[in-house]
Formats: structure tokens, sequence, C-alpha cells
């Protein structure tokens, strides 16, 4: 197995990872709920497989997702979409967002670098994995502002 993968947004790349993706696992813990109506239902793995679309195509938006879905056909082969015409529109792939929340992608995250861990050729060197997505933002209202505390500037142009 050679280490470079192929380019983001190939079907070569999408051939390469779908056995990576933990179908059983999020069908299991994600069931879909029995619903009334002619709607086709989506298996919680189909939904997530678009998601990781939106980040192994280059898309840049969810409706370019789903327009690329009904174009192209190794996008739907990825997602396991049966064909053109029946795939998940914008509102349920935002329903399953809401639906497992940021700690069912989490868990799947989590199962991922499991897996990966597992099948990894590690030796006597540690390996460390840096998960950023609980650091605080760098924004204005959080930088440390140095002084005394005196505010500066003329007293007719300090706000209240």
């Amino acid at each position: 197995m050679s280490a470079a993968l192929p380019a983001v947004g190939t079907s070569a790349l999408l051939e390469r990872l779908t056995t990576f993706v933990p179908d059983d696992f999020i069908n299991t813990r994600w069931p879909v709920l029995p619903r009334r109506g002619p709607r086709w239902r989506f298996s919680a793995a189909q939904l997530w497989r678009v998601h990781l679309l939106a980040l192994l195509s280059g898309g840049r938006s969810f409706n370019s997702i789903q327009r690329s879905l009904s174009e192209q056909r190794s996008l739907r082969r990825f997602a396991h979409l049966p064909n053109e015409r029946t795939i998940p529109d914008v509102r349920m792939l935002h329903e399953f967002r809401q639906r497992i929340g940021v700690s069912g992608f989490r868990a799947i995250n989590d199962y991922l670098s499991g897996q990966v861990l597992q099948s990894a050729p590690l030796r006597e060197k540690t390996v460390a994995l840096i998960d950023a997505t609980d650091l605080p933002a760098r924004t204005q209202d959080k930088k440390k502002r140095a002084g005394t505390g005196v505010p500066r500037g003329p007293r007719w142009e300090r706000g209240h």
C-alpha cells in the first residue's frame, strides 16, 4: 500500500476511503426511526457519507453536494445511494446533524481513530493525535489587554 493518497475530489480517493467508513457502527448507534409517508428514508450511514463528501469532494456547500450527487455516479456510489432520483435533500441533512449532534460526530471520529490506531504499524515511539475541537477561538473579546486597568484616551472618547 502506498503512503500517498489520491487528490481531493477524485473518484480514486473515494474508492480508497469507502472501506474505512464504519457503516455498521453508525447504523446501530443511530437507527432510522420509522415514519409515515411516502418519503424515501436514508440510513444514518448514508447521510454521514454525504456529509463526508462535503470534505472529500471539495464542495463549498451542501446545496452544491446535492447537485453533484445527481450528476456524478462516483459520489452516489461512495454514499451508497441507488440512483440519481433518490438523494437526500438539504433539510434531511440538517435534521441528521441535529439528531446526532456534536457528540455523535465526535463518537464516529473516536471510533475511526481507534480503528486507525489498531491497524497502524506502531513501534517503540509514541504517537499523539491532536484534537483541537475543544480549543477556544482567538477572537477580539478573548485577547488579553496589557495595562494597569486605567482607561486610556481623553474622558470624552471613553464609552460607558
